[in-house]
């Protein structure tokens, strides 16, 4: 019987570590020396979506966010015209490295965000989670959308 118990055990763990492993449309993860952190998100590729973004909402749970794709890489600036709530926005290359972050950015403040010459993502989330997860330039991100590139952490 205790065979058997550590079996499952042994079963359950294995299955949790390739449940953290999948890529899924509606989750990032990033890592870095410090932590590991998914969120679930919304995706935002067409114009449409990205203009919109975050526009409007009151709040948006801990560990949910945005990402915005602009493919091919180019330069892209933000704003927090009609979002209400505080935000980070990490800025991310083709190979899903962080190259940037911008950390509490202001509701409703029009000053324009830069993020680089060439950024292929964008995820917003709620402001400070990027401090209290040590997310910073050089953190690797994952989703299914680096899959076509030179992903360091691919899928």
């Amino acid at each position: 019987m205790m065979k058997f118990a550590t079996v499952l055990v042994m079963v359950a763990a294995l299955s949790a570590g390739t449940a953290w492993a999948e890529c899924r449309a509606d989750r990032v993860e990033l890592r870095n020396e410090a932590a590991q952190v998914r969120f679930d998100i919304e995706l935002a590729v067409t114009p449409q979506e990205r203009s919109r973004g975050l526009m409007f909402r009151e709040s948006m749970p801990s560990r949910s966010g945005m990402l915005f794709i602009f493919d091919p890489p180019q330069p892209v600036a933000f704003w927090m015209k009609n979002t209400l709530i505080p935000l980070d926005m990490i800025f991310v290359d083709r190979a899903g490295t962080v190259t940037h972050v911008h950390e509490g950015a202001i509701p409703g403040d029009l000053t324009p965000i830069e993020g680089g010459d060439s950024v292929y993502a964008v995820l917003e989330i709620n402001a400070g989670l990027a401090a209290r997860y040590g997310i910073q330039p050089g953190t690797q991100m994952r989703h299914e959308v680096f899959s076509q590139g030179p992903a360091i952490w691919p899928c």
